[in-house]
Parts: structure tokens; sequence; C-alpha cells
């Protein structure tokens, strides 16, 4: 498995890797980056072509085996993400020089092989590489609770907790703020 970063050369791979999910594929991973308005009536094809208007800037890193693009890590400055602030569930504290893992995408073929897991380290190291003094993550809890694969976009919050995260808030009952200090 190679991990490489989001860039105009990368950028076939996500399209592949989206266009096995069609939620995802609607989405574009920009949820965060744009009003809720905006993301439903660019739903699709207007959702991908903001997102590819952004390349060169920090997105998001890509999971490649033999077999094609397997997983998918959204990880940029928190300052990418205006919405981070308006909700009550992201809202934090943050620093200037965070970072946030937004969303996580693995493809069917290559679930439940930890791939998540690899790809929040990679996310780490990519967003430390970088200059983060933090990164950030809004996780679900899967705690009494079994979820569907659906609704663990944002990653675990056992998964957060084992690359080394502090659980900051837990909000409501199913989410969580956490951050990794990096310096």
């Amino acid at each position: 498995m190679e991990i490489v970063e989001l860039t105009p050369d990368t950028w076939p791979a996500l399209e592949t890797l989206f266009a096995a999910n069609k939620t995802v594929g609607g989405c574009w991973c920009v949820w965060f980056m744009r009003p809720h308005a905006e993301v439903r009536a660019g739903w699709g094809e207007g959702n991908r072509s903001f997102l590819r208007a952004r390349l060169g800037a920090p997105l998001g890193l890509i999971a490649v085996d033999d077999d094609g693009p397997a997983g998918w890590v959204a990880v940029a400055p928190r300052a990418t993400y205006p919405r981070l602030a308006t909700s009550t569930i992201t809202r934090s504290d943050a620093r200037p020089d965070t970072w946030s893992v937004t969303c996580f995408f693995v493809h069917r073929r290559a679930r439940r092989q930890g791939l998540a897991a690899t790809l929040l380290d990679s996310a780490v190291d990519f967003a430390t590489a970088r200059g983060a003094a933090a990164v950030e993550g809004h996780p679900v809890d899967t705690e009494g609770a079994r979820r569907a694969a659906g609704d663990l976009y944002h990653g675990t919050l056992d998964m957060f907790l084992a690359a080394g995260f502090t659980l900051l808030d837990r909000r409501g009952t199913r989410r969580a703020l956490v951050r990794k200090e990096i310096r």
C-alpha cells in the first residue's frame, strides 16, 4: 500500500475511488469547506469542481495498492474548513497552526484491514511535515453501540485514541473532539 498526497497527478485516483460510492461522489469531501446550501447545490459535479480547483493546497491523502485506489483521508489546516467553527460538534479552541482530519473513505474491498488507521497515521505525519502544531479530529464514539460503516466517515474514537490523540470533549452521545499535540 502506498499513501500519496492528492495532487493534479493523483486526482484521477480520487475520481476513481469516489466513483465507487455515490454519496462520497456527491460530497467530494467539501462538506466542511463550503456553506451547507452550496454543498447541496453543488452535489456531484459542482463539489467535484470546487475540490479540484483547490489542488495545490493540502487537501488529503490517497491509499493506492495494486488494485488501484483503496482509501482517502481529508486532512488540511483547520482554516481550510470554515464550517468546523460553526458546529457545536466540531467547534474548538484550536490554534491557527492546527490541522483537522475531517473524513475517511475506504473502498469496500479494503475494509477491515486497518487502512483507516494507516491513513490517520499518515495524515498526522503529513500535517507535521507541513508545520502543524496539532491535529484534531471529530470521531464517532462507538462505545456501547454498533454503527453502520456509512456512519463512520469521521473515524472512530478508539482509532484516534490508539493513534495517540487525547479526548478533549464528548460531543453528545455519539461524537468527540480529539487532538494530538505535535509541538
